[in-house]
């Protein structure tokens, strides 16, 4: 069973876009949270994980928009986060309200959790990953870091796709993976995508200017 794998999405529609349209064929997709935030187009991100009906935790940024609460000390974050709020529907809230913080999908094959799996908000970079991580599961996958990366375990398999809207390891290309439930390997992947439309469309939205142009980085 091949499972395509995202996180870290952030409001991001033009690099979602890419990576759906990149992805090669999969049995299933799910999202390690982080859906919104950001970027300018909340909603068109939602929308794309429900008409999929993708399994999907509850990220820190989709905890901050669905309660209500900010990120003081980060403006982007705040700003992001407040935007949100402002621009989607009931549904749209009430889908990331109902988000849990963690998921067991495929028989308990695969586990997704945001930050940790004893602390969604914990970042987990790749130099702490362990098998000592994994529980029942085949397969941990992890986001919140924006970092892609992965170790294969007699144990099973400890994953971070990457992010799609806001990478953070030095490679501006869109993040996502496919993981092979069967032989346990993952394909990291990376997609080019239109910079320079979320560069603008930031700077329509009134959110920060470094929102947008972070994303040139890759940080």
């Amino acid at each position: 069973m091949r499972v395509g794998v995202l996180s870290d999405i952030h409001a991001n529609r033009v690099a979602l876009r890419a990576v759906l349209g990149d992805m090669p064929p999969v049995d299933a997709v799910v999202c390690a949270g982080d859906v919104v935030g950001y970027n300018p187009w909340p909603g068109d991100c939602i929308d794309a994980l429900r008409e999929r009906s993708v399994p999907t935790i509850m990220g820190n940024h989709d905890r901050a928009v669905a309660t209500g609460t900010g990120f003081s000390g980060n403006g982007m974050a705040d700003a992001g986060a407040r935007y949100a709020r402002d621009v989607l529907d009931e549904s749209q809230l009430a889908w990331l309200q109902d988000l849990p913080t963690e998921r067991r999908c495929f028989d308990g094959r695969l586990k997704l959790v945001h930050g940790h799996p004893e602390d969604p908000n914990r970042y987990t970079y790749p130099a702490l990953f362990s098998p000592e991580l994994l529980g029942a599961e085949d397969v941990l996958v992890m986001g919140h870091t924006h970092v892609q990366a992965y170790e294969a375990y007699d144990e099973g398999v400890v994953m971070n796709p990457g992010s799609v809207g806001q990478p953070r390891d030095g490679d501006p290309r869109a993040a996502y993976a496919v993981v092979d439930l069967d032989s346990l390997t993952v394909d990291q992947r990376r997609v080019e995508y239109d910079i320079e439309r979320v560069v603008e469309a930031v700077a329509e939205a009134g959110l920060p200017e470094g929102t947008g142009t972070r994303l040139r980085k890759g940080r």
